[in-house]
């Protein structure tokens, strides 16, 4: 008579009661997996057994089964708290052993600018050129974080959409000067746009429409176009101001025919979009914010989508690519992984991507504690790639993956193994009755 089957059925049931209480105590935990335990028979072996005659001598523990579904997903305040949605894992590195895969997104800035998680360890991605901001794709290393902030860059090109009244014309005075500024009886319309220096002064240009006294219904619609820069004019002086050109429509006002540029100002027509493209000179303006005269911008050119409707004068669009200095103000990370850094200017640029990995047994994975796993031979090797490729999951800012513990169903399961513990207890005691009958037998 044996015991073997009830003693083995009390430690797999207490292993199975260690699984529950582990899943249990890490219900709470971000980027948790459940585990499972999972049992086989087990029989003795005998030459000359029956075939099916032969009676099991208990069970054994074949593995414990990481649950890899996925867990809830719940909306934090952080916005370096990360989420996958969808398959695939962190990659973290202390810089000397091999990486170690997390989905676990709580994740933090250390004081050089790396993103770490709680243990100190680096999350791993692809740099951004500090420049461009353009991705450098290959091996994953650290990511950090731009800490300063970021250069001015003056204005090289502007763009501006507009249509001209034509039903409104005016006459030019006729001594000089031919405009005044703060004359609106001695133009059409007008309006501004700032753009910026190599310092990232501001200068602010405004633009004047003025409709040529040859607009007396016998010859082509023309208009003059001055240029202000902080007050002072672009072309000749502010006490006789000059145009920096002069636009020719054609007969329907849909298109500019002709441009005739000032002093140093040049202009030409695209014969694909009927876009005046026009190049400015130095532009040196009054002094700016700081009271400092802004230094000349040099290059500018002006792309002008310009019509002459008899319809009210409307700017649909006005663009232009400078900026100011700016320093960091927060920091953005989209579904494919890419950081964005923004600045107190209203710029952004991409400061990294976040790669992920998966692997093709995740079973396979080795669990090291703190949320983390590692690769073994059995896991095979990371696919790794930027989230959303192929079958990896998408990230979610701002957001965290909840354990996949189900508390009601490891109750259920608690009970099920307390209920098999007391009855392999039983067993034996049962076993040790029967003992005791034989060895009472006279």
């Amino acid at each position: 008579m044996s015991f073997q089957q009830g003693l083995s059925g009390l430690n797999a049931t207490s292993k199975n009661l260690e699984v529950i209480g582990n899943n249990i105590a890490n219900a709470g935990t971000y980027g948790a997996k459940a585990s499972r335990a999972e049992f086989s028979d087990f029989y003795a072996t005998a030459l000359n057994a029956s075939a099916g005659s032969g009676v099991g001598i208990g069970t054994q523990l074949a593995t414990i089964a990481q649950q890899f579904s996925q867990g809830s997903i719940t909306a934090t305040d952080n916005a370096l708290d990360i989420a996958i949605n969808g398959r695939g894992f962190f990659q973290v590195s202390d810089g000397a052993s091999p990486a170690k895969y997390s989905r676990n997104g709580q994740f933090k800035v250390d004081k050089d600018g790396y993103i770490v998680n709680n243990t100190g360890d680096k999350l791993l991605g692809y740099t951004a050129d500090r420049g461009t901001g353009q991705i450098q794709a290959g091996l994953a290393v650290p990511i950090q974080l731009p800490t300063g902030g970021i250069a001015p860059q003056a204005t090289k090109k502007t763009a501006m959409e507009l249509n001209l009244d034509s039903t409104k014309p005016i006459t030019v005075p006729a001594t000089s000067p031919k405009i005044d500024f703060t004359d609106s009886s001695t133009f059409n319309s007008a309006t501004s746009l700032t753009v910026y220096d190599a310092k990232g002064d501001p200068v602010a240009l405004t633009y004047y429409f003025q409709r040529s006294a040859v607009n007396d219904g016998t010859g082509p619609d023309e208009w003059n176009v001055y240029v202000t820069a902080n007050g002072a004019s672009v072309g000749g002086t502010s006490a006789a101001p000059d145009p920096i050109g002069t636009i020719t429509f054609s007969d329907d006002g849909s298109v500019p025919t002709a441009f005739t540029g000032g002093t140093g100002v040049t202009g030409v027509i695209d014969p694909n979009t009927n876009e005046l493209e026009i190049a400015f000179p130095d532009v040196q303006g009054a002094a700016g914010s700081n009271g400092v005269l802004p230094l000349p911008i040099s290059g500018m050119t002006l792309s002008m989508d310009v019509t002459q409707f008899a319809s009210s004068f409307g700017v649909t669009d006005l663009t232009q690519d400078g900026f100011t200095a700016g320093q960091l103000s927060s920091v953005g990370i989209e579904s494919n992984g890419i950081i964005t850094a923004r600045y107190s200017n209203g710029q952004t640029k991409s400061a990294g991507q976040i790669e992920i990995a998966d692997f093709r047994n995740l079973q396979g994975l080795q669990p090291i504690g703190d949320n983390m796993w590692a690769t073994t031979y059995a896991s095979g090797n990371p696919v790794t790639g930027v989230p959303g490729d192929g079958n990896l999951g998408v990230l979610q800012a701002g957001a965290l993956e909840e354990s996949n513990v189900d508390l009601t169903a490891e109750l259920v399961n608690m009970i099920t193994a307390q209920r098999a513990y007391q009855a392999n207890a039983q067993s034996i005691k049962t076993m040790d009755q029967v003992m005791q009958t034989l060895v009472n037998l006279r």
